[in-house]
């Protein structure tokens, strides 16, 4: 087990790698001259060429991006260009917040996804699955950001219930929650479903049921643990994405989050935060895609047996 764990760690190692060379090109190809942004529109030529000198930015690109993977090793991202306040503390006092908000959509959709998974594919072609598998097909259809103006216009303007924006009390998180988790709750259901229906009908099912095995014990304990594993696997990479696309959701219920923040960063050329944040984001991806693989081995004891 130990081995299995120490392979999916240094696999992350180029991963993380490639992704800090991605978001340096992007950063570096972007038109925008961040030593204007600093200085202003108005500063001179030799100002501007003199910053310039003194960020590094006048250096070739190979030693630009050899500073940035030494530094940001280091836990050095740099400051930011229009507050001058260091990058990692400008991305981490608005972290928690996209966190939170990703975790929350991700334990609505797997909470609500997999029970209606398992029990549209036990109850296959009856009013139930027909039902349930068209609301999945809605939940796909339907754009966060539109879900999320129904909600404001539903339970804040008509019934006057919730709070349209903020993200410190409860009642503030329900609206973003079920607006950023109802295409992923979709996503699980379908796959969770497709999964079950697989797995029902093998051999071993048949036999479990043979031998007398309660309904129950044959569901949950043979089809759904060998159903989890594509089940597990697309949850963790929904949570990726929820935690990539919460700009959306974040600017609709004015969430003061790493998403909506990223986004002002991009327009204004702050490419230090655009670079601290975004790769923050990616080592969170990879990390939940190690819990993910070490799930695997609790979920399927042939993964572990591959390792002893």
């Amino acid at each position: 087990m130990l081995k299995f764990i120490l392979k999916r760690i240094l696999m992350l190692i180029p991963v993380l790698i490639g992704v800090m060379f991605v978001v340096f090109l992007l950063a570096y190809i972007t038109p925008g001259c961040p030593a204007r942004v600093i200085l202003g529109e108005a500063a001179s030529l030799e100002a501007i060429a003199q910053l310039r000198e003194e960020m590094g930015l006048d250096e070739p690109f190979l030693v630009q991006y050899y500073n940035f993977i030494i530094n940001a090793v280091r836990g050095d991202f740099g400051n930011s260009y229009r507050t001058q306040r260091p990058v990692f503390q400008e991305v981490l006092d608005r972290f928690p917040n996209t966190m939170q908000l990703a975790a929350m959509g991700i334990v609505l959709a797997v909470v609500i996804g997999i029970p209606l998974g398992i029990i549209s594919a036990v109850k296959q072609y009856t009013p139930f699955d027909f039902g349930a598998t068209f609301i999945g097909l809605v939940g796909v259809s339907i754009p966060n950001f539109w879900l999320g103006l129904i909600l404001i216009m539903f339970f804040t303007v008509t019934l006057q219930w919730l709070p349209p924006t903020g993200f410190r009390e409860p009642l503030q998180w329900i609206m973003p929650t079920i607006a950023i988790g109802t295409n992923s709750c979709a996503i699980i259901m379908r796959m969770t479903r497709s999964s079950m229906l697989e797995c029902i009908r093998q051999d071993y099912i048949r036999t479990a049921r043979a031998k007398g095995q309660k309904e129950s014990v044959v569901i949950f304990r043979h089809a759904l643990r060998n159903a989890l594993i594509p089940v597990t696997t697309v949850a963790g990479l929904q949570f990726g994405f929820l935690l990539g696309g919460a700009v959306l959701t974040e600017t609709i219920f004015a969430i003061p989050g790493l998403g909506s923040f990223l986004v002002s960063s991009i327009l204004n050329r702050d490419f230090a935060i655009v670079r601290g944040g975004v790769l923050l984001i990616a080592i969170t991806f990879t990390v939940v895609n190690l819990a993910v693989d070490i799930l695997y081995a609790f979920i399927d004891p042939r993964i572990r047996s591959q390792y002893r």
